[in-house]
């Protein structure tokens, strides 16, 4: 009796514990919503939505003359949030309810206005000029604050799950880890997982690249700070490693959304990889269907995570492929690894629930 009254408290106290967390980031999800509804009313997109029907984000981009795949994340966007609606096929319509609202300005109860959200009036300057010119940001323009803003999270998440949990899931990586191996971390961001690494398997040898310099920079320091001998960091851009060696584990964790290239990258990590070797990709977790994933409670935010800084990274050159944060789900993952000559792919679901993960082999 007295176990089962502990298990229930046990449970109780987990759903409060998420019914909490759940309302803390839809505060945030709010936030976000409220800057892309000034970015809509600044860019005149719910004016041009305003009486036309259900619009695609092409004919949207004929109306406005901005740029469609920025517009198209910003419809969607604003359909999870309910803003607009969703008519199938990727086409949204401005309700008729949300016109003096949204889009007349003469009108007395227009509110559009008065939104702008939580976010510096220069990064929502910058944010509109990518939609009229398609070319966003890199991470490396907003500097080291874009480097260690979650890094905690990431070094509790390798330590206490992606070494003792997601490692050892992983066919022949534990061992070979242990035994000495060579790994490559793309992307590698904050390096709190790369470093985590390195203490727990200390006869491999790890490679931590990033095209941020100062990803590298804050990785060096970390690096000098806890000691590790068996670390090196290179500035480097996925798609070009900077030395030729055969990898017996590549990992790129939550950055293949974020590259301009990722195909390229990916036929990179093909040639780098050793014949037994392992790619393991941490990636958001998504479905190739946007009406799939508005069973999201988050899905505006996540969108809007991708129009300031994810999609905003893919398309930071021309010709960016502009996958942003939704964009690498596991039907993109798998079709993208099999064009490089990748032949094995698994999915695993280790109960993250914003991330999805997958171990590619030769």
């Amino acid at each position: 009796m007295t176990d089962h009254v502990q298990d229930d408290a046990t449970r109780k106290s987990g759903d409060a514990a998420r019914q909490y967390a759940n309302m803390i980031w839809q505060y945030r999800q709010a936030e976000t919503i409220a800057a892309m509804i000034h970015v809509g009313d600044k860019l005149g997109l719910f004016k041009a939505m305003a009486d036309a029907g259900p619009l695609s984000a092409d004919e949207l981009a004929a109306k406005t003359g901005l740029h469609p795949r920025w517009l198209l994340e910003w419809m969607r966007l604003q359909a999870a949030a309910r803003v607009l609606a969703y008519c199938g096929d990727d086409r949204f319509e401005l309700p008729r309810e949300a016109s003096d609202l949204l889009a007349n300005g003469e009108a007395s109860g227009f509110a559009a206005s008065s939104f702008v959200g939580g976010h510096p009036s220069g990064q929502l300057a910058g944010l509109m000029e990518s939609f009229r010119t398609g070319i966003g940001k890199t991470y490396e323009s907003d500097g080291m604050a874009a480097v260690t803003k979650s890094e905690g999270r990431h070094r509790i998440a390798a330590e206490r799950s992606v070494i003792p949990k997601m490692i050892p899931a992983l066919e022949g990586v534990a061992g070979k880890l242990e035994n000495g191996a060579l790994v490559a971390d793309i992307g590698c961001g904050d390096g709190a997982l790369v470093i985590a690494l390195a203490k727990a398997y200390p006869r491999s040898i790890f490679h931590a690249m990033d095209p941020s310099r100062f990803a590298v920079e804050h990785v060096a320091v970390r690096a000098v700070e806890t000691e590790l001998t068996n670390l090196r960091v290179f500035v480097a851009p996925a798609e070009r490693f900077p030395l030729p060696e055969q990898y017996d584990l590549i990992i790129t964790f939550d950055c293949m959304h974020d590259m301009t290239q990722p195909q390229a990258a990916i036929a990179e990590i093909y040639r780098r990889l050793a014949d037994d070797g392992t790619w393991f990709i941490k990636d958001i977790r998504s479905k190739p269907k946007f009406e799939d994933n508005l069973r999201n409670p988050m899905l505006a935010m996540m969108y809007g995570f991708s129009l300031f800084t994810c999609m905003a990274s893919a398309m930071s050159e021309p010709g960016g492929a502009g996958l942003g944060t939704l964009g690498f789900n596991p039907d993109v993952a798998e079709r993208m690894s099999r064009k490089a000559g990748f032949t094995r792919f698994k999915l695993h679901d280790f109960r993250d629930p914003g991330n999805l993960y997958y171990e590619v082999r030769r």
